[in-house]
């Protein structure tokens, strides 16, 4: 039984924590100017960045605001200009 434990400890429980710490790292870490795609599949370049909130340039002057906590993935720069 310990040993199922343990096994269960290292292959499921372990690698999700260390996967949500650096998500969370992440999103402490946006600023302005990064480009990142968001959970809803929105891509654009960070203008604002506020507690909660982010704005997002998703085409030339047009901002949207969104949680932090949406954003996905932070994209190298200059994705926007190759997609």
């Amino acid at each position: 039984m310990i040993i199922i434990f343990i096994l269960f400890w290292f292959m499921l429980i372990r690698p999700q924590m260390k996967q949500a710490k650096e998500q969370r790292n992440m999103i402490a870490a946006l600023q302005k100017g990064d480009e990142v795609a968001t959970t809803g599949g929105i891509v654009g370049k960070i203008t604002k960045v506020s507690d909660g909130f982010i704005g997002l340039e998703i085409a030339t002057g047009v901002t949207v605001n969104v949680q932090k906590h949406t954003v996905q993935t932070l994209l190298p720069k200059g994705t926007i200009k190759t997609l």
